[in-house]
């Protein structure tokens, strides 16, 4: 980890249409980090990241990208996989991942042979000479991203990457995204897909409302919320409930609470000396979902970002 930092951004501010969409959102990727950016739909993701590439002008804040005050004049240094996904279906994988690269500046036949190696290395190595249009939604969504890494990058953006995707062609992309962290790739991803950023992200900031409400590391996110136990009995009995934290729920084997600040001793003492004893017994904090749910508030987390998919 350096503390060089890839975007830094200040106050960003964007209005349409009268409305606020992002409202003072701060950010700090620094280097050689997988930064997620969380949020539910609406709540301001795509616009900020637009803002941060210099796609659109934010009208009010600062952004720099790569050392850039004026994010464009960094754009062969970037790879970027928008929310709204196109290739042109008559090109064959390779020269499809070719051509996104020559965009950027790279020359077409380094273009095809690092399309080859890319397809190969992502399971894909069948699909080389496959038209775009015969392709899977998830294959060609695929070929798409490994065109924004084909020049190899410093920074690479990923604009809710993981949306459409079936449980194979995700494991395909996290492995890509963490090869190009270990590359030296700096890699900055929206979602809404906890599970993901769970697993990948070194830092994350949380985004509703159009505010940047949460910055840090997962475990730090993860740690706004109190410790649960999950408490099994030996013996099984009416009376446990009145033992237990006011919050205390039945699951299929046990009891479910938050830990108390001062510890869960007292608690395990009493159930003990009442007779119901201890079969098992887990500590451990909730997931990043749930943190996410508590940061946002119920209110932003709608149906969306909170039936998420939890499983990948």
């Amino acid at each position: 980890m350096t503390n060089e930092l890839a975007i830094s951004a200040t106050g960003l501010i964007k209005n349409f249409g009268g409305r606020r969409v992002v409202d003072g959102v701060d950010i700090a990727v620094p280097r050689g980090l997988i930064y997620g950016v969380l949020g539910p739909n609406g709540a301001g993701k795509t616009t900020t990241l637009r803002m941060l590439l210099g796609i659109i002008e934010p009208d009010g804040g600062s952004r720099t990208l790569l050392g850039h005050a004026r994010p464009r004049e960094a754009s062969d240094q970037v790879g970027y996989l928008p929310e709204e996904r196109g290739l042109y279906p008559a090109m064959k994988a390779k020269d499809a991942i070719a051509f996104l690269g020559a965009l950027r500046g790279l020359d077409l036949k380094t273009g095809r042979k690092r399309a080859v190696e890319l397809l190969e290395a992502a399971g894909l190595g069948h699909a080389i000479d496959t038209k775009i249009r015969k392709l899977s939604k998830g294959m060609a969504q695929l070929v798409q991203l490994l065109g924004s890494v084909v020049h190899r990058p410093d920074l690479l953006v990923l604009d809710e990457p993981f949306s459409g995707l079936d449980p194979v062609n995700q494991e395909r992309l996290e492995a890509l995204i963490i090869a190009e962290r270990d590359r030296g790739a700096t890699i900055l991803f929206s979602t809404h897909v906890m599970a993901h950023a769970e697993r990948l992200c070194d830092r994350l900031a949380i985004i509703a409302g159009g505010k940047r409400r949460f910055e840090g590391t997962v475990a730090e996110a993860r740690g706004t919320l109190p410790m649960r136990a999950h408490y099994v009995p030996h013996h099984d009995g009416a009376g446990i409930a009145a033992l237990l934290p006011s919050d205390a729920v039945r699951d299929a084997d046990g009891w479910i609470f938050t830990v108390p600040d001062d510890g869960a001793e007292d608690i395990l003492k009493t159930l003990i000396e009442a007779g119901f004893g201890i079969s098992g017994l887990s500590i451990e904090r909730p997931g990043l979902h749930e943190a996410f749910v508590r940061i946002v508030g119920a209110d932003a987390a709608d149906d969306d970002a909170t039936t998420l998919e939890q499983a990948a």
